[in-house]
C-alpha cells in the first residue's frame, strides 16, 4: 500500500481558480463554508485525505496521464436552455417495480444534491431489447445520444447488464464523454452489475449455469437476468459512479490530487475510498430507524465532521 500526498502549496496551485466569477462566489460564502473548502489544503485534514494506492493494478498506476489543474480549459457549463441531467434506466433495476423505483428515487435525490441548481429528470425506462445493440459501451452511447432531449445537458444510462468498452476488456463499470469534440459528448452509461456485496463470492447467484447460444437479435436472455439486492453499499457505489461519470461530461479528468470522487477505479477498494456527498448519509443521520438503505458508520462520521467544521 502506498500513500500519494501532495503539499499544501501544490494543492492550492492545482485546485484554486483565479476565475473572477468563481473568486467572487467564494468570497460570498460564509466563514464556515470557506473553512470547509479550505480543509482540502490542510495536510492533517480528516475530511480530504491523500490518495491510497492499494496495488499496481490501481487506476492511477495502470493508466498514467497528465494531471488536470483547475485552470485547464476543459469543461461544459450549463446554459439556460441546457441545464437538465436526464437519467435513463435500461432493463430491470430491481426484483420488483417498487424496489426499482426506490433505487431510481435515491439516485435522483443524490444527483440533485450533488449538482445543486440543475434539474434532474427521468426518461421513460426501456427494456434491454430497445437498445438493439450489444453492451459494448460505444453502442450504448449511440443509443443514448438518439434519446437526448433538447434541454439536456447530458443523459446518463443505468443498467444491471455488464458493460465492456472493447474486445480486450472483460468489463467496465461506466464510461462518459470528456470533451465536446467526440461523437458522444453529453452522454454516459454505468452498470451496477458488480456492485453487489456477493459478486466476487463463490455463492454469487448470478453465475451463468448453462451456456446458451443466441442470435445477436435475441434479447430474451436478459428477460430474467439476476439483479443484485439493493443494499446501502450498492446504493452508495452507484451514487458515486453516477456522479463520477457526469463529472467527466463536465470536463473533469481523473483526479490525482486527493481521495476524490473523480479518482479512477479499477476495483471496489478504490471506489470505496472516493469521497462523495450522499443523500443516503444525511438521511441515515436524521432517521436511524428508517427502513431505507443508510450509510456505513465511517461515512456518517465523515458527514458529522463536515457539519462540525461548518458550525465552528
Amino acid at each position: 500500500m502506498q500513500i500519494v500526498r501532495h503539499s499544501e502549496q501544490t494543492l492550492k496551485t492545482a485546485l484554486i481558480s483565479k476565475n473572477p466569477v468563481l473568486v467572487s462566489q467564494y468570497e460570498k460564502l460564509d466563514a464556515g463554508e470557506q473553512r470547509l473548502m479550505n480543509e482540502a489544503f490542510q495536510p492533517a485534514s480528516d475530511l480530504f485525505g491523500p490518495i491510497t494506492l492499494h496495488s499496481p493494478s490501481d487506476w492511477i498506476t495502470s493508466h498514467p496521464e497528465a494531471p488536470q489543474f483547475f485552470s485547464d480549459p476543459y469543461g461544459k457549463t450549463p446554459s439556460p436552455d441546457k441545464c437538465s441531467i436526464y437519467i435513463q434506466s435500461i432493463g430491470s433495476l430491481g426484483n420488483t417495480r417498487i424496489i426499482s423505483e426506490e433505487y431510481i428515487k435515491w439516485l435522483t435525490g443524490y444527483c440533485k444534491a450533488y449538482f445543486y441548481g440543475l434539474r434532474v429528470k427521468l426518461l421513460e425506462p426501456v427494456p434491454v431489447s430497445a437498445t438493439k445493440c450489444s453492451f459494448r459501451v460505444r453502442d450504448i452511447l449511440e443509443f443514448l445520444k438518439k434519446k437526448k432531449p433538447e434541454d439536456a445537458l447530458c443523459v446518463v444510462g443505468i443498467t444491471v447488464i455488464d458493460l465492456y468498452p472493447r474486445d480486450s476488456w472483460n468489463f467496465v463499470s461506466g464510461q462518459a464523454s470528456l470533451t465536446d469534440d467526440i461523437p458522444f459528448f453529453g452522454v454516459g452509461i454505468f452498470s451496477f452489475a458488480r456492485y453487489g456485496s456477493d459478486f466476487y463470492s463463490m455463492c454469487y447467484e448470478g453465475k451463468v449455469k448453462k451456456l446458451k447460444k443466441t442470435s445477436s437479435s435475441d434479447y430474451s436472455i436478459f428477460d430474467n437476468c439476476y439483479v443484485p439486492e439493493i443494499t446501502s453499499v450498492l446504493l452508495l457505489r452507484s451514487c458515486k459512479t453516477l456522479t463520477h461519470e457526469i463529472g467527466h461530461i463536465f470536463g473533469l479528468r481523473y483526479c490525482q490530487w486527493l481521495a476524490c470522487l473523480m479518482q479512477g477505479s479499477n476495483h471496489l477498494e478504490e471506489l470505496q475510498c472516493a469521497i462523495g456527498f450522499s443523500i443516503a448519509l444525511v438521511r441515515w443521520i436524521d432517521d436511524e430507524s428508517s427502513d431505507t438503505p443508510g450509510a456505513t458508520p465511517e461515512h456518517s462520521q465523515w458527514i458529522v465532521k463536515c457539519l462540525a467544521v461548518l458550525q465552528k
